[in-house]
């Protein structure tokens, strides 16, 4: 079974090792739609940008994408004007060997897309990444072992390839078979997504690199709102050290091939797809978190009865950024002091007398005061490759979450040595 980022019709993939890594493993990735595709893309919200960040701003405008280059193991960031040449340089030779093989469409440069990530602060072997375009274009496949080697020329940090996939039927039968023409009566939507990150992850911006395909046909303005309804309620919820990079992006290709009505509203059909392509990236984000720098288990911290979704939110996150909680849960330790501690600590609207606290299904915290609990039985909770903390702050009716894993030495000693 293909459960790769080829797997939705009309998409090619490739991936190889150029040069850029000293250790010879993968470090350039080619994702191409021959037919052209609708794009959107989530970029960091950090000021500091990466070339690739600031020349894929502008290319994600144009109304169709033909290609997305990749490359790892260096971020081309705080580059200089070097650095956005570089960048440039990619699109156009991904530009220019397309165009050799598509006579039917004019490619321009501002059909390409690019990514980068890896060490900050070096330029890259803009000449060995250019043979390596080269090599990938003439390895391009439909195959799932080509999505697989893109997978893999993305990671930096990860321990694996993360991919997920999902398939949907799609309700179009209003119109009479005979007037589909294309079309397709109630045809199979397939979404897929591959993604890289291990560290310097955190929430409100795309979180790391994530490349998603789909073959849907939807006009772009949907496609963009469905991509940021999905980020936000998935890979923005996920935070590992706290950290953005100067590199996040995930970007959306879809070819329109599935054979679907055009969604060209909010309809039933628009949110079925944006469901799914919410849990895709759902599932993405808790393979982050599992494959984090260090990581040995993940934890969602689902806040409830706050005042307002904000302070929902603010509060979900320091508790999974709290480094003294994380480094308990490393440790098996069901330390709930440290979380009371972190929710009391943002500024956030809470009830000192009613707020409580969760350890999967025990309460260990009640109503402002501790309530008798097996800490054995906590302990192995917490000690579980998932669970749930959850948190009332007694305040209102809103909620939120986030996803955060614990702290472990390995972590200190992957950042200590990432450079060197």
């Amino acid at each position: 079974m293909n459960n790769t980022i080829t797997s939705p019709k009309g998409f090619m993939a490739a991936g190889l090792h150029c040069g850029i890594k000293k250790s010879g493993k993968p470090d350039l990735g080619l994702l191409v739609c021959p037919t052209g595709a609708k794009a959107a893309a989530v970029f960091t919200t950090n000021k500091v940008t990466s070339a690739a960040v600031q020349i894929s701003k502008e290319h994600i405008k144009s109304p169709q994408i033909y290609a997305v280059v990749a490359n790892s193991g260096n971020a081309n960031a705080c580059t200089g004007k070097t650095g956005v040449r570089n960048a440039q340089k990619m699109c156009a030779e991904t530009a220019r060997l397309l165009q050799i093989e598509n006579r039917k469409s004019k490619i321009e440069n501002r059909s390409i897309l690019v990514a980068s990530t890896g060490i900050i602060g070096h330029q890259l072997p803009i000449d060995k990444i250019t043979v390596g375009i080269s090599k990938a274009a003439e390895k391009l496949s439909t195959s799932a072992s080509a999505g697989l080697d893109f997978s893999r020329a993305i990671m930096t940090t990860d321990t694996k390839p993360k991919q997920a996939i999902r398939k949907f039927a799609i309700a179009d039968h209003r119109l009479p078979i005979e007037n589909l023409g294309s079309q397709i009566a109630n045809p199979v939507i397939t979404i897929a997504g591959a993604v890289k990150g291990a560290g310097m992850i955190a929430p409100n911006m795309a979180t790391t690199l994530c490349f998603i395909t789909t073959d849907v046909a939807i006009r772009k303005p949907l496609l963009s709102r469905a991509l940021k309804t999905a980020i936000d309620n998935s890979l923005n919820k996920l935070t590992i050290d706290g950290h953005q990079s100067t590199n996040d992006t995930v970007i959306i290709l879809a070819s329109g091939l599935a054979g679907n009505r055009p969604i060209v509203t909010q309809c039933p059909r628009y949110k079925k797809f944006t469901k799914v392509l919410m849990e895709l990236c759902d599932d993405l984000a808790k393979q982050m978190a599992l494959d984090a720098e260090g990581a040995t288990r993940m934890f969602k911290v689902v806040i409830k009865g706050a005042a307002n979704k904000a302070d929902a939110a603010k509060a979900a996150r320091a508790v999974a950024d709290y480094d003294l909680l994380k480094c308990a849960i490393h440790g098996g330790d069901p330390n709930w002091g440290r979380i009371i501690c972190a929710v009391g600590s943002v500024g956030v609207k809470l009830n000192p007398n009613k707020l409580s606290c969760r350890l999967g299904n025990i309460t260990v915290f009640k109503n402002g005061t501790p309530k008798k609990f097996d800490v054995k039985k906590a302990s192995k909770i917490i000690s579980q490759t998932e669970h749930t903390i959850t948190v009332d702050l007694g305040s209102g009716k809103h909620s939120d979450f986030c996803y955060g894993c614990d702290l472990s030495a390995e972590y200190v000693r992957i950042n200590a040595e990432y450079h060197t």
